[in-house]
């Protein structure tokens, strides 16, 4: 737990100094196997049936081995090819005490270092805390998995492999055995004559359109997890770290990025206020001058220079000078970020990020925030509001009887309010009789179209003429 506590603090560089970061970035979480035979146990446990009666063939020398779990081939009664992921024996009970022996040494450091005000070591911990945990059910890695297979069925740039939820428990997990070229060998992708700029370009697509299309992302999208097809198609792999964000959050995320690219450092400071990731009385020059001083000696670099993952850093750190709260969906956005702009740059070292994320901002705009948005969005809510149409008359019934007999009525304490109370309740009584007379007016016009009651749509347009006429002003 200690090593992958170290490559989660590796991703929090808004916290630790760049020297500090780059050393735990070199952490590997990789451990000795535990024996096949105590994985054999652990999914007939799970399963309830013996391994030779759920596999035609099962192979106990592990593929590849981690702190948390580690992962056997088999192959299916029905012949297709599998990979069964799972937990270490015990794990569980061994990973809640060392969390505690974190959570003290954190509280210990929040008490006696000085450094602690900024670190925030109990806040760290605990997000690790959410992450470790997580990892730890593989029937919700499974459902991610599920989620973005199913968000990239039939994509060229993206596939998920299977997952068998009749042979998925929280302890054991079996998926789609697939096989692909591992991300990191680029000299294997160039020998399998892989587009390296076409699977860089389709990284970043990916990136962005998990981001805004979906809300929900691969979060752990290291060379490790990340395969190619020879026709530059990616295979993702273990989904125990997925971020998801708010339709809020999207689109602060989404028009942040189009401030940057524009350099417009006053949006990108408006931005941060107005989601409420920084306090609402800060003052909006100071942040702006703030970001202006990270970001224009970024920006004069030649383009192929530019890391937007490390500018998005940059602003990390400068805002949480503004004391900017902890948003762990940014964390992992940034992480994700950096994971993918480092892979394309390895990829294909002139990778424009702009360039290629430009097309698919632009698309996301405006279908998500043009005409045609606000008329489907419109559209969708319509039926909502007929379904209330009929409680419309009862409501407006209740309303006039309630201010018929005074119990609907604002009270003031200071008596120099009592003329503005008058004043208001006047205004409140017309609004609600212009409120009756629309309603009986459209329903007269849906009694008029319908050919039926011609006596009693008239009878609804005088008395709503007559409301109209009571809601008028009077000078």
């Amino acid at each position: 737990i200690f090593v992958k506590f170290g490559q989660t603090l590796s991703t929090r560089r808004d916290l630790l100094p760049d020297d500090i970061a780059e050393e735990l970035v070199k952490l590997q979480d990789r451990v000795p196997p535990f024996p096949g035979s105590e994985a054999r146990l652990t999914i007939e446990r799970a399963l309830g049936r013996p391994v030779s009666e759920l596999f035609r063939e099962f192979d106990e020398t592990p593929l590849a081995s981690a702190s948390v779990a580690q992962v056997h081939t088999a192959t299916l009664h029905s012949g297709e090819a599998v990979v069964i992921k799972v937990l270490r024996p015990g794990i569980e009970s061994r990973i809640r005490t060392d969390l505690d022996l974190l959570f003290e040494m954190a509280r210990l450091a929040d008490q006696f270092w000085p450094g602690a005000k900024r670190l925030r070591p109990v806040e760290v911990v605990a997000e690790f805390e959410k992450t470790i945990l997580d990892e730890l059910d593989l029937v919700r890695e499974a459902s991610n998995a599920a989620e973005i297979r199913r968000r990239f069925e039939g994509s060229s740039m993206l596939y998920i492999p299977r997952v068998y939820f009749d042979y998925t428990r929280p302890e054991v997990m079996v998926m789609e055995r697939v096989s692909g070229i591992p991300i990191g060998d680029v000299a294997q992708l160039r020998r399998e004559g892989v587009d390296l700029k076409l699977l860089a370009e389709r990284g970043v697509e990916i990136f962005f359109t998990q981001v805004l299309r979906d809300s929900l992302f691969h979060a752990d999208m290291h060379p490790g997890n990340i395969f190619a097809t020879p026709d530059a198609r990616y295979i993702a792999v273990d989904f125990g770290i997925v971020g998801s964000i708010s339709h809020e959050d999207k689109h602060y995320i989404a028009e942040n990025f189009r401030a940057f690219f524009n350099r417009d450092y006053r949006r990108v400071a408006e931005m941060h206020i107005e989601s409420g990731w920084i306090p609402k009385d800060t003052r909006v020059v100071e942040f702006e001058a703030a970001i202006r001083a990270v970001c224009e000696p970024i920006f004069n670099k030649p383009l192929k220079d530019i890391s937007y993952g490390h500018l998005l850093l940059r602003l990390f750190q400068v805002a949480r000078r503004f004391n900017m709260e902890v948003q762990p969906q940014l964390v992992l956005l940034q992480k994700t970020l950096l994971n993918i702009e480092g892979l394309g740059r390895d990829l294909y070292p002139d990778l424009d990020l702009w360039q290629t994320a430009k097309p698919f901002l632009e698309r996301w705009f405006k279908e998500e925030l043009g005409p045609t948005a606000n008329f489907n969005k419109l559209r969708s809510e319509l039926p909502q509001w007929a379904s209330h149409w009929p409680e419309m008359p009862m409501l407006v019934h209740r309303v006039l009887s309630e201010t018929a007999h005074g119990r609907l009525s604002l009270n003031f304490n200071s008596p120099q309010l009592d003329e503005l109370s008058r004043d208001f309740q006047q205004q409140q009584r017309r609004l609600l009789l212009g409120v009756a007379g629309g309603s009986l007016l459209v329903s007269a016009a849906i009694l008029l179209a319908s050919g039926v009651y011609s006596g009693v749509a008239g009878l609804a347009i005088v008395s709503s003429a007559l409301l109209f006429g009571l809601s008028w002003p009077r000078s």
